[in-house]
């Protein structure tokens, strides 16, 4: 895939990071990943179209969950998930009120994440998002359900977000086991001013991406179940059909560090009461987008050598 492709995909490509032939590598050889190979670690940034930058997940294999005894985690497995594009920071109130016409924030900044938020307020928005960029739309917001086929935004699975906030890692945090250095990644209770910050102010993970730890929970597009790891399938996971409450990941600035691990899982209802949601989560939920990555370039044929002279 060259500069070309990936730029009718996202409007422009910034190159301050790496140029296009990682690009062509991570994308063009995804069956690299399926074979447990590394994936890359540095990260590929693009802008999309609305100019929301998002990073250039190349698929692979990785460890999900843990055995750590931790309620919910458990066990670690083997999952697969395809490439996809994440956004390199949760959705802030100036981006989604400039397509959704207000702003549900508790604590108004334009450069906070956007909270408050429904699972389903969280799927329009990536729907809004889609249709703006001539995109197809991937949620039913009548249902719910989701076409994983459309080429638009949706809320990341489960599995492509551990995978995402891992970035080729095996420790409990991205950066090590101690959580020690959590302060330098996240907005949590042991630094917090009791209030979410500004995107992107923390360090990055290894793949370029902010906040994960730490700030606001994040809304994933599945349904919870405590033993689902018991029953997923080994690729491309995306929740049990049905359930009464969505997974959210990542912790919040009111989260302890062990809520801010890479395994960690909470869940949360969709569609909570005004009352349940300023008793429980208030303020505590946002979200980030993910889109299918642009497909890789047909393999080329090599011409048949021509006649010697």
């Amino acid at each position: 895939m060259g500069q070309q492709a990936l730029e009718r995909s996202f409007g422009r490509l910034t190159m301050t990071r790496i140029g296009v032939l990682p690009v062509l590598l991570a994308f063009v050889l995804p069956s690299c990943g399926e074979k447990g190979a590394s994936p890359l670690r540095t990260p590929t940034i693009v802008s999309a179209k609305s100019g929301v930058e998002m990073a250039l997940v190349p698929g692979g294999s990785f460890t999900m969950g843990s055995d750590r005894n931790e309620e919910g985690d458990e066990p670690a497995h083997t999952v697969f998930v395809s490439p996809f594009c994440i956004d390199t920071h949760e959705v802030t109130q100036a981006e989604y009120e400039r397509l959704m016409g207000k702003n549900p924030s508790l604590w108004k900044d334009p450069k906070n994440p956007v909270e408050q938020i429904r699972w389903s307020q969280a799927a329009a928005y990536c729907n809004a998002r889609s249709r703006e960029e001539g995109l197809r739309p991937a949620y039913d917001e009548k249902t719910g359900a989701c076409d994983f086929a459309a080429d638009g935004y949706r809320l990341p699975t489960e599995a492509e977000w551990e995978y995402a906030c891992r970035a080729g890692t095996t420790t409990t945090w991205f950066f090590g086991n101690s959580p020690a250095e959590l302060g330098d990644y996240a907005w949590f209770r042991d630094n917090c001013m009791r209030t979410p910050q500004t995107v992107g102010q923390k360090l990055p993970n290894p793949w370029g991406l902010y906040d994960l730890y730490g700030n606001v929970w994040e809304w994933c597009h599945d349904y919870y179940a405590e033993d689902y790891y018991l029953r997923s399938p080994e690729r491309e996971p995306r929740g049990p059909e049905k359930g009464n409450t969505r997974v959210i990941r990542g912790g919040a600035w009111s989260s302890k560090a062990n809520q801010c691990r890479s395994a960690y899982r909470d869940q949360e209802y969709p569609q909570f009461t005004d009352v349940c949601f300023a008793a429980d989560r208030n303020g505590l939920i946002g979200f980030r987008c993910v889109r299918p990555a642009p497909p890789a370039p047909p393999a080329r044929t090599p011409r048949a050598p021509g006649p010697s002279f």
